[in-house]
């Protein structure tokens, strides 16, 4: 394995005063750095606080936190909350600094205003949708209404013998049935 170079100085955690000890730097060396570590080139080691949150394989993940916020204000805040918050904490700092990032005006502020605004979109095309929906069905209602009403018309003036007038007396009428005497032939009027 190829042994890695760390470099001590120019960095944020650097101390003129042995008695002050970074987060980064207590505890015993492990054998590879952590993606922070790599990146800011310190040692890393057993109980570098950044370490469980930025992998080795995931080096831009620290480097954009870094850009943004800045290892300090990274380390700072992860002491100030409890173990059980920390990777949410990570999580929203490596998604708000590479939202930044992309569009460093607004951020994810950006990003928020496009999901609303293409939100409202689809819920105008889903309402117009409706509408269209309910007009088809309407038309739909009146064409069929109008084709009942033709063919019970049709039934007062038509019959297989041209020269007889056969009356039409509709003895029930409901929603789902109208039911009519032709002479002496009782019709279902649902089946036309």
């Amino acid at each position: 394995m190829e042994e890695y170079n760390y470099k001590t100085s120019n960095t944020p955690f650097s101390s003129s005063s042995s008695s002050r000890v970074s987060p980064l730097l207590s505890g015993s060396a492990v054998q590879g750095p952590c993606g922070a570590c790599k990146v800011l080139r310190r040692r890393c080691t057993k109980s570098c606080l950044l370490a469980p949150y930025f992998p080795p394989t995931e080096p831009m993940k620290f480097i954009n936190a870094h850009k943004i916020y800045g290892a300090s204000n990274i380390v700072k805040c992860l002491q100030e909350l409890p173990e059980s918050k920390r990777a949410d904490a990570v999580s929203s700092m490596v998604y708000e600094a590479n939202a930044r990032i992309r569009d460093p005006v607004y951020g994810c502020a950006g990003a928020i205003s496009h999901l609303q605004k293409r939100l409202n979109d689809v819920q105008a095309e889903l309402a117009m949708t409706q509408a269209e929906i309910l007009i088809m069905q309407s038309q739909q209602q009146q064409q069929q209404q109008q084709q009942n009403d033709n063919a019970i018309q049709g039934l007062h003036t038509k019959s297989d013998f041209p020269d007889i007038a056969i009356p039409l007396l509709v003895i029930e009428e409901t929603a789902s049935k109208k039911v009519a005497i032709a002479g002496l032939c009782l019709i279902d009027l649902t089946d036309l």
